[in-house]
């Protein structure tokens, strides 16, 4: 079996050339083997290879290729060709685990390596000359039959990294089909307390990439049915479901591109309180948890634009999608579509120039100018503000 063609384009041949790969020292590996069968768009490239990380550096170097030690204690180096990273991590073997991080050994055995990855979809690679395939673990069989199977025992691999809980949903909302493995799933339950030993930054990025897929409601409903959240996100219960399924709905209807912090939303109550302690408890960006925050209050008061102005347009699109209406839901996002947050056109002063006394009126009356201003429909052009203003000052 052979990769039908070769990632990375002719852009990678240096590379290969630097690296051996006419003698087999390097190989595609993971998602860039698994995507390509599949037919899908390869959006990362990634290598293994025999050499040790100090000699693919000084290779890379030799051959004007820049080179980044991203992990070089651990095996990677990051090449750079026309701006685009591609990982380049010798072959490895675990020699301890204790569910968050591992110490490693280098090695030479392509299987070895290979047994220490997390699925068997995953655990693919394939020679970057004659793109020949090497499976060691029935992974092409699973990719045809959308199964998505650990190596070896599944306890065994979350152990060595729980978060491979999450990763199993959301390769399987990506990748799967029909019910799930069931010693997958059933080891995914027995193990979730696991959940709580990892880094709250490690359970958000998770959750987000498997909020990105097409269409994550279902595998979040079976989350949900067997528990796997409660130990981290209590918070999210089957209504959070149907509020995503709903939302996911709408965004492919209404050909919205999917948003993983607006599908957080969805699955959170419509409670500020509540989304600012998710966003807290996962520790994302103060910018992050102010949308939570924002599209937790589902009011749409005024028009569209009106609420865009007020809250801006990420968060108006938001809040359109979960608490519209079906009826106008279309004409309100058309609406949206292209708008730019206008600009008042007046300042302090301004105001102090028409002859309001400088001190706190000025900013009250200014604030009241452009409230009028907005709810009025942002007339254009200097004299229709100034007609708004003349009747706050008088």
């Amino acid at each position: 079996m052979k990769l039908p063609q070769q990632p990375g384009g002719e852009d990678i041949k240096p590379l290969l050339a630097a690296l051996d790969a006419d003698q087999g020292a390097i190989r595609f590996v993971g998602g860039c083997v698994r995507d390509t069968l599949l037919g899908l768009p390869v959006s990362d490239v990634d290598l293994a290879t025999r050499l040790p990380p100090d000699t693919v550096a000084e290779r890379l170097e030799r051959a004007g290729i820049r080179s980044i030690p991203t992990g070089i204690a651990h095996g990677t180096v990051t090449a750079v060709l026309r701006g685009k990273p591609i990982e380049i991590t010798t072959l490895r073997r675990d020699v301890s685990t204790d569910g968050r991080r591992a110490t490693v050994a280098f090695t030479t055995d392509w299987e070895e390596d290979a047994a220490r990855r997390d699925f068997t979809i995953n655990a693919m690679s394939a020679d970057p000359l004659t793109l020949e395939l090497f499976d060691y673990f029935g992974g092409q069989a699973d990719l045809e039959a959308r199964c998505v199977r650990f190596i070896g025992d599944p306890i065994q691999r979350i152990a060595e990294d729980h978060l491979r809980i999450l990763r199993f949903f959301r390769f399987h909302a990506r990748y799967g089909a029909g019910e799930p493995d069931r010693d997958a799933l059933e080891a995914c339950v027995a193990r979730t307390n696991d959940l709580m030993a990892l880094s709250r930054e490690r359970i958000a990025d998770e959750l987000l990439k498997l909020l990105a897929v097409p269409d994550p409601a279902p595998t979040v409903a079976l989350m949900v049915e067997r528990t796997i959240l409660r130990p981290v996100l209590p918070v999210i219960d089957a209504d959070g479901v149907a509020r995503l399924t709903a939302l996911a709905a709408r965004e492919a209807a209404f050909e919205v591109a999917a948003d993983p912090l607006r599908r957080l939303s969805a699955l959170l109550p419509a409670d500020a309180d509540a989304a600012a302690a998710v966003g807290a408890r996962l520790r994302l960006s103060n910018k992050a948890i102010k949308r939570l925050v924002t599209a937790a209050e589902r009011t749409l008061d005024g028009s569209p634009r009106l609420l865009a102005y007020r809250i801006g347009l990420e968060g108006a699109v938001d809040r359109l999608l979960l608490a519209g209406t079906e009826q106008s839901l279309a004409a309100d996002l058309a609406d949206l579509d292209g708008w730019k947050k206008p600009q008042l056109g007046l300042g302090g002063g301004d105001l102090i120039a028409m002859g309001v006394p400088a001190g706190p009126d000025v900013s009250r009356i200014l604030q009241a100018i452009e409230a009028e201003w907005a709810a009025s429909g942002f007339p254009e052009g200097a004299e229709a503000v100034r007609a708004i203003a003349r009747r706050h000052i008088s």
